[in-house]
């Protein structure tokens, strides 16, 4: 049987004009300013290759551009959505980032903690008991429902309870502790509304440690951001937070794989199935100042046995380094900042911090040093200062000892003013340096 082979007039033409030889005359006269339009396989064309291409050379590479205008057309498919970011210090007194949502039918606006270490949403409602900010009224919404026992969303939260014919849920948060029914609602970050989102509805919380207005899980499980919208944003978001003494919703919170940062350097992300919500990255070497410190290998390898390693995570303040590395890191400082200062310092503590100045100093770059990249910070990510200005403290501290006593954390002080960029799908963390204190 024989196969008929359909051309295009374009093809057509281009077999006709490279058998024939064809070779229009250019037109090389000054015209001014008239605009000379060409069509990109004219020999006049600019764009035209200076070597001709083959018959063949010629559908490979139309094809090849069809394939490339295919992937752009589906990269405006996925969704994309920019919230604004701000300093939960300066707005509400809590030492979080946040973000305004909007629950419900119609909606009712909320400030959420953004928390890439937890999963499930929640969000303090009426009648909480212990709740003091703004509560999201359910009765209000029209779109509101509660979760039954024997859906499948009840079976993704933490520790579900089936008491009654609601799902419930308890968990802890840091010191506090919440216990909150599994519900659904529209949300909507920026313009994009989310129906049928799952969540927590607070009904009581204990302890200083829970985000007063409610969090938004960005972490890897079932429950998250990430999970509830894949369809939309395709498992990708990057953020960048401004300094926690800004006023203003002046960072951002991108949602999708559109309007990403093009030019950003990438370490994979690792995956520990015991702790399957956390984005551990490998952490192999610190570098202070020129020095790369003597830090046993162990002390940041990572292992998913006992949950060992370093994560990237927008809810802890200050960047917690498990002992032999903080001891390492905090004693070059030091040593760096004496040979700055041409003299030996007297270093204090303030709170938990143990590397205090009441004089002014000179502090060394810190380089974390990951594979595929390098992220050096600048004395503003390195530095905390007292109120008066007159002390100033290296802002890591050693990590606590208890079951994270094994984990490095670098925190969001550290991220402050990057854009640190989450690939899920790719399997791959970055992070740029971009300004977004306002």
């Amino acid at each position: 049987m024989k196969t008929t082979l359909s051309l295009s007039p374009l093809l057509l033409f281009l077999l006709f004009s490279l058998v024939q030889g064809l070779t229009p005359k250019c037109d090389t006269q000054d015209h001014g300013s008239t605009l000379e339009v060409f069509h990109v396989f004219s020999p006049c064309s600019p764009f035209r290759p200076s070597k001709p291409l083959s018959w063949a050379e010629s559908v490979l590479q139309l094809q090849a551009k069809d394939q490339a205008r295919l992937q752009f057309l589906a990269s405006m498919v996925a969704g994309r959505s920019i919230v604004p970011i701000a300093s939960g210090r300066q707005i509400i007194q809590s030492p979080t980032y946040i973000v305004r949502a909007k629950i419900g039918t119609p909606p009712q606006t909320l400030l959420l903690a953004i928390d890439t270490s937890n999963d499930a949403a929640w969000i303090p409602c009426t009648a909480c008991d212990g709740c003091t900010s703004t509560l999201f009224a359910p009765e209000k919404s029209t779109t509101f429902k509660n979760v039954s026992c024997g859906s499948p969303e009840c079976n993704k939260v933490p520790s579900p309870s089936c008491g009654t014919s609601a799902c419930t849920f308890n968990l802890t948060y840091g010191s506090s502790s919440i216990a909150a029914n599994v519900v659904q609602d529209t949300v909507t970050l920026a313009t994009d509304p989310i129906p049928g989102y799952t969540f927590g509805c607070v009904a009581k919380t204990t302890g200083p440690s829970t985000p007063p207005q409610g969090l938004l899980g960005l972490g890897r499980g079932p429950l998250s951001l990430l999970s509830q919208t894949q369809n939309l944003y395709q498992s990708t978001f990057s953020y960048c937070l401004p300094s926690f003494k800004s006023l203003n919703f002046s960072g951002s919170l991108r949602l999708g794989p559109v309007a990403q940062p093009i030019r950003i350097k990438y370490t994979p992300l690792l995956k520990n199935p015991r702790r399957s919500s956390l984005y551990y990255v490998n952490l192999f070497a610190i570098r202070v100042g020129r020095k790369i410190v003597d830090i046993p290998p162990a002390a940041l390898a990572f292992n998913a046995a006992t949950g060992a390693g370093t994560v990237f995570d927008s809810g802890t303040v200050f960047t917690r380094l498990v002992a032999p590395v903080y001891t390492a890191v905090r004693d070059e400082f030091r040593r760096r900042v004496a040979m700055a200062a041409k003299a030996n310092l007297t270093v204090t503590s303030l709170g938990g911090f143990d590397t205090c100045y009441t004089v002014p100093i000179v502090a060394p770059t810190i380089t974390f040093m990951f594979s595929g990249m390098n992220v050096t910070l600048p004395q503003d990510n390195i530095l905390i200062h007292s109120t008066a200005g007159s002390t100033s403290c290296l802002a890591m501290a050693s990590a606590p000892d208890n079951v994270n006593s094994v984990l490095n954390v670098i925190a969001n002080m550290q991220q402050q003013n990057h854009r640190v960029l989450y690939d899920v799908p790719n399997s791959r963390l970055g992070v740029a340096r971009e300004l977004c204190t306002k």
